[in-house]
């Protein structure tokens, strides 16, 4: 860990808190809403900002993200990022880049991602170069977003009122109509023929980071599992449905389940699944009444939390593509608000596990 952490200016109430320097790692959906966040936060500063696109090279970050200059350039030059010694890295690009994140953590600084990542163990061998990158950087890296990530930690978190824990259940249901990226759900079928026969395999890679959270609610609650398994089902749509970048034509995949389960002799201990659709053609016709996540922790007693977003009453959102920033900003806060409790962690990969949070261990009922 670096330790370029410096106060707060003096008379100001948060003159007793460390301002952590941050560099931002790429301004797409998730990553504009960091930047929003990092900048209106006193705790946080701002220092430099990662751009993948050439186009955004040598423009002004607050610019880039929709708010007015904040006197940072985007930059693609690495090592010039890397010499600021920032105390932590915010990683908001869709998928991992194993050669990036060793070359961040090495330079001995942390991390957290978005990234489809909380464990790391899809990676297989790659994992091990990012365990050696914290060690030899003396850093630490650690991955969430809204689900999976703060679903689970809400999961775990209701599973401290329980004196016995029989089941841990996470459903995320949500309409992505309007959700304009292919690029994230064609891997996990949407787009294929409805009879393609290696759709659940692509359900499986596509929806796999859901079974490193699997993995993750496992070890808060001190459970060690036999086996994650991964059950999927699908809907066609019936009518050429067309969207803002993409159609997917009748007869192919417009709804896509998913349910990561981890099993005890047998008995499935944990299960995080999503359902997500399109359009109002689905066969069958899948019913979805409103986005968000129904968190269960069945036992004694069984209790039952619902997680919804709305926008407050002084957001405004014109457009469709406005009020979908309300779902980038629950992705890019959760790695946000763990960014001092990282930069104080031992060198490693860290998942919310090993944040000192009280953690319903020794419950669950084998």
């Amino acid at each position: 860990m670096n330790d370029t952490r410096r106060a707060s200016e003096p008379g100001t109430d948060e003159a007793r808190v460390m301002t952590l320097r941050i560099v931002q790692w790429t301004t797409g959906n998730v990553g504009k809403e960091s930047v929003k966040a990092i900048v209106a936060n006193p705790r946080l500063a701002l220092v430099g900002c990662y751009a993948w696109s050439p186009a955004k090279v040598g423009i002004d970050v607050g610019e880039l993200v929709g708010i007015g200059p904040v006197g940072i350039a985007a930059t693609d030059d690495v090592a010039a990022l890397l010499a600021l010694r920032p105390d932590c890295v915010v990683y908001n690009p869709m998928f991992p880049s194993v050669d990036e994140l060793v070359r961040i953590l090495e330079a001995g600084i942390n991390v957290v991602a978005t990234a489809a990542f909380i464990t790391g163990t899809n990676l297989g061998t790659q994992r091990d170069r990012l365990v050696e990158a914290c060690e030899r950087g003396g850093s630490s890296l650690f991955g969430t977003g809204v689900s999976p990530g703060f679903a689970e930690l809400v999961a775990v978190t209701i599973a401290g009122i329980c004196s016995r824990v029989d089941k841990v259940i996470v459903t995320e249901t949500a309409d992505t109509t309007f959700y304009d990226s292919p690029d994230t759900e064609r891997p996990a079928g949407f787009g294929q023929p409805i009879d393609n026969p290696d759709l659940a395999n692509m359900a499986r890679a596509g929806t796999a980071v859901f079974g490193e959270a699997v993995a993750m609610v496992a070890d808060v609650l001190g459970v060690e599992l036999d086996e994650i398994v991964c059950e999927s089902e699908f809907a066609q749509t019936t009518e050429d449905l067309v969207m803002a970048s993409w159609t997917i034509p009748a007869g192919h995949v417009a709804g896509v389940a998913a349910s990561w389960q981890g099993r005890v002799g047998g008995r499935t201990i944990i299960d995080l699944n999503v359902r997500w659709k399109k359009g109002t053609t689905l066969d069958p016709a899948w019913v979805i009444e409103k986005d968000g996540w129904v968190i269960t922790v069945e036992g004694l007693p069984t209790v039952t939390a619902s997680l919804d977003f709305l926008p407050p009453p002084d957001f405004q959102a014109e457009t469709i593509e406005e009020f979908m920033a309300i779902g980038h900003i629950i992705t890019a806060v959760p790695a946000l608000n763990a960014i001092a409790a990282v930069v104080a962690a031992a060198p490693g990969i860290i998942t919310y596990a090993d944040f000192n949070l009280p953690h319903p261990r020794g419950w669950t009922r084998r």
